[in-house]
């Protein structure tokens, strides 16, 4: 069975809130062995973060105004290095738009700043990006069809809760036994 195979045995459609788990032998350097969170998916495009792939830097790195704070930052992906994005399970404080129950997309840089002075940091409760994952119209469905992506449902364990070295193969094994041999698969099998 292949991966278009697989997909079609989800049949779980891609939508804001869902997973993309990278295909085992993607071998793109960007989003090779990868996990996206979806947060926008519809007829323009498709907009989402990687979410095991830290980062060299820190909060302090990127906003030296907040010097007492360590907090990982992410490499959302390969467009707009040059933006933090953020995904929370803090509306009350940063507000967002609900991607899942519970869990948000965005806020304010006044309010990210705020939350940081005044509320301990929490790597469960709050995620940083430097730049995003971006298809344009049509192009994540045609990856889709090409078997590059598995579309999975996603859960807070998954965002916040799984070690990032760890979390393409949970995710691969949380699509049932049919897809956990996968989880197990070299990258590049030629070299076995």
């Amino acid at each position: 069975m292949d991966i278009l195979d697989l997909n079609r045995a989800t049949n779980i459609k891609p939508a804001a809130g869902k997973l993309l788990i990278a295909e085992p032998f993607l071998t793109d350097p960007g989003f090779a062995r990868t996990v996206v969170l979806l947060c926008e998916h519809g007829d323009e495009g498709s907009i989402g973060f990687v979410l095991n792939r830290p980062s060299s830097s820190s909060v302090n790195d990127l906003l030296p105004e907040l010097d007492n704070v360590s907090l990982p930052i992410f490499e959302g992906g390969p467009v707009r290095n040059d933006t933090l994005h953020l995904i929370h399970r803090m509306p009350e404080l940063m507000g967002g738009t609900e991607v899942l129950p519970g869990i948000f997309w965005g806020g304010s840089y006044a309010d990210l700043a705020h939350t940081l002075e005044h509320h301990e940091p929490d790597a469960e409760r709050l995620r940083l990006f430097i730049g995003y994952s971006g298809w344009d119209k049509g192009q994540l469905d045609a990856e889709l069809k090409e078997g590059a992506w598995l579309v999975a449902n996603s859960f807070n364990d998954i965002i916040f809760g799984t070690e990032t070295t760890k979390m393409w193969q949970d995710s691969i094994r949380s699509l049932g036994s049919a897809f956990s041999f996968l989880a197990n698969m070299p990258l590049h099998p030629q070299l076995n």
